[in-house]
């Protein structure tokens, strides 16, 4: 009963996320999303109380979710430079394939029309960077990093990936992408990321000897 009850929301809570990103905040009507999700208003207002309450369900899901991966991945016995590595891989695959998801995020944040909601998405937006932020740190104290401004380190990891996908027909004609074909995207570009990322934490966050 419980299991059913957890899929029940899970399933509201997709068809939320996509509706909620199609549509906007405004645009989206509690019955409307009950009736895509096949369930009564009733169910609905059990689960979540209200609108509100049903956005805030589906940004926390997501966001709270991403911050589990970051701490098991600051927790690892491993070095300072693959953590970041497999903190980005985590941010790189959470963005592109629930874009949907990270669409809506930053429309509530651009919009700005519910301050509570703004604040609440905030909050824990800083407390994934701020996992970000310790492994960086970590490195600087175990001196596999140099020393850098590690707040404009940690703002440049997301920030890439967000100007990618956000900025699509500009970023298209920058890298000569068409980022409609999903084959391309995925075969061609999230390795593109990748290998730029690597490339830049080695020239410049890894330490370099130098000649006397």
């Amino acid at each position: 009963m419980e299991k059913e009850k957890n899929d029940k929301k899970e399933h509201i809570l997709d068809i939320a996320e996509r509706v909620f990103s199609e549509f906007g905040y405004e645009g989206t009507s509690t019955r409307f999303l009950a009736g895509k999700a096949g369930v009564n208003m009733a169910m609905l207002n059990y689960y979540f109380g209200s609108k509100d309450g049903l956005l805030k369900a589906v940004l926390d899901r997501r966001i709270s979710t991403m911050r589990q991966y970051l701490q098991e991945i600051k927790d690892k016995p491993i070095s300072s430079a693959d953590k970041l590595m497999q903190a980005f891989d985590v941010y790189l695959n959470r963005i592109t394939e629930n874009k949907s998801f990270h669409r809506l995020m930053h429309r509530e944040i651009s919009l700005n029309q519910r301050a509570e909601l703004v604040e609440f998405i905030s909050e824990n937006i800083y407390k994934n960077l701020h996992v970000l932020r310790e492994i960086l740190l970590e490195g600087i104290a175990n001196q596999s990093f140099r020393q850098v401004d590690v707040e404009m380190t940690v703002a440049s990891i997301p920030g890439l990936m967000y100007f990618l996908l956000n900025s699509r027909q500009v970023s298209g004609y920058l890298l000569n992408i068409n980022f409609q074909d999903q084959d391309l995207f995925e075969t061609a570009l999230k390795p593109r990321i990748r290998a730029y990322f690597e490339d830049y934490l080695k020239a410049y966050l890894l330490k370099h000897e130098t000649k006397a």
